[in-house]
């Protein structure tokens, strides 16, 4: 029996994973033993600049583990809490400092009856300006908006979009909403099934406006992944989960959302395969202006202009980040863990 381990500031719980399906607070087991949260991994400063942001002492906190593939985390600031999905339990998770572990949403991402899927749940989450959930739906093969407040989630969606010019998506993969109500969101293949076969023939970066109409943005990128807006929202970054081309892209945007161009922002081929797990995937942008972007070996810090400032090390394949609401903490999902490092 696989068991969801729950490092809290009081007390260590145990959270048999055949329980947690039902009522996962009921399942918890206390121990007597009082410690604080384990701290694992190390940060890699490689530029003093990162120092402004990642203060000396800095430590990285497991809060959760026991997770199949842990990913898109949310901050929801009206319950001071995260919520991030597992993607092949097709489950989302919520976290927070007073009421600890809860399953949040099951299923996430696949309504279906079929079993023999490999990453059914959701994977990215975002909210909208309304403050509704919006979902990447592996599983359902769209974008999707839960249709019950974020206090009390079910499992009942409208779907937002489903397919390009009659054909389905491959995965939704990760999304991100400007100002404007515009959804970005990339489509990698990640999701599909040998039962549930591609029907496009590349992997697309697409943005979906209010009135429904969706357009391509790009179809060049071999396996988009993570996205990202800069604080201006005039900058477009996507994290490409390709070990041949491990790259961090950064487009210009026209003030319709449309792409002017592109470069790549910083090349991380080289470090794939050495000794670190994990590929560029996730990622957030600090309000500086940084990225925060999964990478080998944990969450790279990229400076605006490419530089690699250095890397939270997580000693995991490590999938996304988030920050709360006042940029305190940045959260991260990093294969069976949830973890967080305070930031500056």
């Amino acid at each position: 029996m696989k068991k969801i381990i729950l490092k809290n500031s009081s007390f260590i719980f145990l959270l048999a994973g055949a329980l947690a399906c039902t009522n996962p607070k009921s399942s918890f087991i206390e121990e007597e033993t009082r410690q604080p949260y384990e701290t694992v991994g190390s940060i890699e400063r490689l530029d003093s600049a990162i120092n402004s942001l990642i203060p000396a002492g800095a430590e990285i906190e497991v809060l959760a583990s026991g997770f199949e593939w842990s990913e898109g985390p949310l901050w929801l600031n009206d319950q001071s809490a995260v919520i991030f999905t597992d993607v092949p339990t097709n489950k989302i998770w919520k976290w927070s400092e007073e009421d600890s572990l809860s399953l949040y949403l099951e299923p996430s991402g696949y309504l279906g009856t079929e079993t023999n899927k490999k990453e059914p749940g959701a994977n990215g989450l975002a909210l909208d300006e309304d403050g509704s959930l919006i979902l990447c739906q592996h599983g359902e093969r769209r974008l999707a908006k839960m249709n019950s407040p974020l206090s009390d989630p079910k499992a009942e969606f409208t779907a937002l979009v489903s397919e390009f010019e009659g054909k389905k998506f491959n995965s939704p993969n990760d999304l991100v909403l400007n100002k404007s109500g515009q959804i970005f969101f990339t489509d990698p293949p990640y999701g599909l099934d040998d039962w549930n076969p591609k029907e496009l023939d590349f992997q697309g970066v697409y943005r979906l406006d209010k009135d429904g109409s969706l357009s391509l943005l790009l179809d060049s990128l071999t396996r988009p992944n993570g996205i990202g807006l800069s604080p201006d929202q005039k900058i477009l970054y996507i994290a490409q989960s390709d070990p041949q081309k491990a790259r961090y892209y950064s487009f210009d945007l026209n003030e319709n959302g449309d792409i002017l161009g592109g470069r790549i922002l910083l090349d991380a081929t080289s470090s794939v395969g050495d000794k670190l797990p994990g590929l560029p995937d996730g990622l957030t942008v600090h309000s500086s202006g940084t990225l925060f972007a999964s990478g080998p070996g944990g969450i790279w810090v990229i400076s605006p202009e490419g530089n690699h400032l250095g890397t939270i090390k997580t000693g995991q394949g490590t999938a996304n980040c988030t920050f709360d609401a006042d940029e305190t903490y940045l959260y991260i999902t990093a294969d069976a863990y949830l973890m967080r490092v305070k930031v500056k």
